[in-house]
Order: C-alpha cells, then sequence, then structure tokens
C-alpha cells in the first residue's frame, strides 16, 4: 500500500519515526485525538488514520472537540468532515471563555491559560471513552517555540516531552508530530481538503503575544540558516547535563553550595 503523495509520504515517516523513537503508540491503544478544527489536529488525525491502516499493531482512534463556548465556533463544520471520513468524534461545550478573564493571573496569557482548562477536559473524557492516549497536534515549531519561550522569560530550560504521563500516573499525553514542521502541517491539512476552523478566541492572531513574536525571530534566522528548526529540535534530544549550571545535576557543586548557605 503506497502513500497517496510524497508529501503524506514524509509526513508519516516522520511521524512513524516519533511513534518508534518514544513509544507514543502501542498494540491495543485507544488513541483520543484532541480536535481543535485547526491545521495542526486535523493533519494528526489524518496521518494517523493512514497509519492505522498500516501499521503492524493494532489500535484504534476517536476525535474529542472541546468547544470552549466562543460565539461563532463551527462545530457542525467539524462534525461533517468526520462523518464524512468516519472518523468517531465527540464534542464537548464548555463555558472555557466566558470563565478565563476571572481567573486569569497577572502576567499569564490567555492561551496558556485556556490550554491548562482544556487539558482538565480532555483528560476527563479520557475515561468517558476508554482512551488509554491522548494525542495532541503539537508540531517540531512548537516545541523550538517552547524552548526559547522558556529560555528568554521563564529561566527554565525546558520544551515539551514526545510522551508524558500525567502526575497521579492515569493519562499518557503523546505528541507524534513532535518531527513535523507547522509548514508540513498546514500543507497536509491542505491536500486532504480538511476544513480549518478558528477558535474564534480574540487573543488568536495577536502578533504582539511572545510566541508570535518567537515565530517572527525564528522565520528571520532561517533566511540566513534553513535548518535550524532541525538543529534546535535536535538540541532538545541531545542534553549535555555536565555543561548546565544546575547544581542539582552535579552532586560536588550541589554539596559546595550548600556549604555557602
Amino acid at each position: 500500500m503506497s502513500y497517496r503523495t510524497p508529501l503524506e509520504q514524509r509526513v508519516a515517516k516522520k511521524t512513524t519515526q516519533a511513534i518508534i523513537e518514544h513509544n507514543l503508540i502501542e498494540d491495543g491503544d485507544r488513541v483520543m485525538v484532541g480536535l481543535s478544527g485547526g491545521k495542526d489536529s486535523w493533519a494528526l488525525i489524518q496521518i494517523l488514520d493512514v497509519l492505522q491502516k498500516r501499521a503492524p499493531i493494532d489500535f484504534s482512534i476517536c476525535a474529542i472537540n472541546v468547544n470552549s463556548g466562543y460565539t461563532g465556533f463551527k462545530h457542525d463544520v467539524v462534525s461533517q468532515a468526520c462523518r464524512e471520513h468516519g472518523w468517531e468524534l465527540h464534542i464537548e461545550h464548555t463555558t472555557i471563555g466566558a470563565v478565563i478573564d476571572d481567573i486569569l493571573d497577572d502576567g499569564e496569557t490567555p492561551c496558556s491559560l485556556c490550554a491548562r482548562l482544556r487539558r482538565g477536559v480532555l483528560y476527563r473524557l479520557a475515561n468517558s471513552v476508554g482512551a488509554t492516549k491522548i494525542a495532541l497536534g503539537h508540531h517540531l515549531d512548537d516545541f523550538v517555540e517552547t524552548l526559547l519561550l522558556n529560555v528568554f522569560f521563564q529561566g527554565s530550560l525546558k520544551a515539551m516531552p514526545a510522551r508524558l504521563t500525567s502526575d497521579n500516573g492515569k493519562y499518557v499525553v503523546i505528541r507524534p508530530l513532535v518531527y513535523v514542521t507547522e509548514a508540513e502541517a498546514r500543507e497536509y491539512t491542505a491536500e486532504n481538503n480538511l476544513p480549518v476552523i478558528g477558535c474564534c478566541c480574540p487573543a488568536c492572531g495577536d502578533l504582539s503575544l511572545k510566541r508570535q513574536r518567537l515565530k517572527r525571530m525564528i522565520a528571520e534566522m532561517e533566511l540566513e540558516h534553513p535548518d535550524i528548526k532541525n538543529s534546535m529540535i535536535k538540541a532538545i534530544g541531545n542534553v549535555q547535563p555536565r555543561h548546565l549550571l544546575d547544581t542539582r545535576l552535579h552532586p560536588v557543586a550541589q554539596a559546595a553550595a550548600a556549604l555557602t548557605t
């Protein structure tokens, strides 16, 4: 069974690499895809559907759409597209959008808070649909941008893991598009005529947000160094603890630091 296009073959190869390297999907898994209606989540469910038909293991897919309650969100379009592709879909209507302003901490972006609230909904729904894995559509660009956001603004050297087990050990979140670029996800979604639906949040697309500013910075650097994002994603998987300043990684330095306090 051959892939339909060179782009699909490339996306499938990168997704398969992530699944194998990080043990993202196992035999018997029921994978619940967080389907926002954006280009990334459409690309994710489409390529998982393709791989499901080719994989040497057995796993099932279902989609969850969390409607944050913003006026104008076209959940009916998401439903129709899933019906046409034969994808199982559950829509959860929430009031996340209405409550964000009331609980937003100073200095916190609505995006990060919204993501946390939506993650809680996904955890709850994973139980109701019997999911063993929760798949999110974060791509390579998200990983490198998150790394820079934490370095520049949080004083922390971290990005996102491809596989994350929740604190209580009950849920496993996976990100199979870790090696797929945002451009590839966008093109793959368009190639499959999947309807990109905006979340209708007033903060989306605000170019003043830190992540959008980093996107522009990386794009400018790519003009001179085309492979810069691939270099950064490799760096996240090639950590050299001996060359960092965290004394928790170095027992001798940690002991010396304790003597000076």
